[in-house]
């Protein structure tokens, strides 16, 4: 399936590796899962949802490592994204990237693969 992204604040992820897992953002726990982007997927996802936003990281999971409880459904314009019901172990993220904002005030997410 390949990899799967998350942008976060670092406060956030601060708390999910103490932790050992991360249960989602406000949003996430509103909505019952935890939404991520594909590569092709998170540069409109900053855009919409985290410009302004300072302090942001992004992780990258392999899809596949998640198992049965990630999903893909329909959401912004039809496309399918990656949705996990339920919280992500930290040893599932593969690697953490910084997200600084750009002068338009989107964040950063660098080359995604």
């Amino acid at each position: 399936m390949g990899r799967i992204y998350k942008i976060l604040s670092r406060a956030e992820w601060d708390a999910a590796r103490g932790a050992g897992v991360f249960a989602g953002a406000a949003v996430d726990l509103a909505d019952g899962f935890i939404h991520f982007s594909t590569a092709a997927q998170a540069a409109e996802t900053a855009r919409r949802h985290f410009a302004g936003q300072a302090d942001l990281v992004v992780l990258e999971i392999e899809a596949d490592d998640l198992g049965e409880a990630l999903k893909w459904e329909p959401s912004r314009g039809g496309d399918l994204f990656p949705h996990l019901y339920g919280a992500l172990a930290t040893d599932k993220v593969r690697a953490v990237t910084e997200a600084p904002l750009g002068d338009d005030g989107v964040p950063q997410l660098g080359n995604l693969a």
